[in-house]
């Protein structure tokens, strides 16, 4: 899987480099290219994954797998700002407002959102329904009742008079870090006809699975394996899976959900070994 992880990860760098090569200088587009750089490419790699399930050619999947990493850079970059999540280091590296400036940062995260949407209505993905289907789900996904809602949901928590129960915890995750793994996941078989259903008990096992990794590198992890900040929901007060589970209560539940995602593939036999091997790898990163 992790040579698999590997090249789907380098061909969407290649098809990232290809595009913005159109963006021409300036700082925005400059920006765009430092902000599209690096990554593990998991929902790219979903993308392409699921649609290997349904046969769908390789061709045709780059421009989506691409596409929700353009979304999911633009939503990294918007989060890093001081208004929201005030970090400095995004990937080992400066963030995007303190490698240039708050106004840039803004702009590159609008860039890079059209640029999504752009790209996974592209003529290569199929026909024009295919298209329109996964550009639609995308914006639901990302919008106001998915992403969008999460992050609103998570500013809130930070100000609660009391800390978040574990339900609310697991909605607001579902919404926020949930919501873009669950339409990578399913983005195969929109392509290629299948049935959404598998795939999406699949995501929404892993989309918890991997939040809960998160919480457990922000307490046990270090910031130049992490690449990012550690230690800030603690600093902060703020309910987490580890707050409420403890660690190893954590690490427990992030293990049975990855039987749960493993479970829901049953249906695909040896085929989706790429990922349930994806489902383990989440749970054992340490960034």
């Amino acid at each position: 899987m992790q040579d698999r992880l590997a090249a789907d990860a380098a061909a969407i760098q290649g098809h990232f480099d290809r595009v913005l090569l159109d963006f021409g200088t300036g700082p925005v587009a400059e920006a765009m290219r430092y902000a599209t750089r690096g990554g593990k490419r998991i929902r790219g790699f979903l993308v392409r994954e699921s649609a290997r399930l349904h046969d769908v050619p390789e061709a045709a999947t780059l421009w989506p797998a691409t596409g929700i990493e353009a979304l999911h850079a633009y939503s990294l970059v918007h989060d890093d700002l001081p208004a929201m999540d005030d970090d400095a280091l995004r990937r080992g590296q400066p963030t995007v407002h303190v490698k240039w400036d708050e106004a840039t940062a803004i702009l590159v995260g609008d860039a890079l959102q059209s640029l999504a949407f752009e790209m996974v209505a592209h003529p290569d993905c199929g026909p024009p329904a295919i298209r329109a289907d996964l550009a639609l789900s995308l914006a639901r996904a990302a919008g106001g009742q998915g992403m969008v809602l999460g992050q609103a949901l998570d500013i809130a928590a930070e100000t609660a008079a009391l800390p978040l129960t574990l339900e609310a915890i697991t909605t607001l995750q579902a919404a926020k870090t949930g919501a873009l793994i669950l339409w990578a996941a399913t983005a195969g078989a929109r392509m290629g006809g299948g049935d959404l259903a598998p795939l999406s008990a699949y995501a929404r096992a892993l989309g918890l699975a991997f939040q809960i990794q998160d919480d457990v590198i922000d307490v046990t992890g270090d910031a130049h394996a992490a690449g990012k900040a550690v230690g800030k929901d603690a600093a902060a007060g703020k309910a987490t899976f580890v707050s409420l589970l403890g660690l190893e209560g954590a690490r427990a539940r992030a293990a049975a959900l990855v039987d749960a995602a493993d479970d829901a593939l049953s249906c695909y036999g040896a085929r989706a070994d790429g990922l349930r091997a994806l489902a383990r790898f989440v749970i054992s990163r340490q960034n």
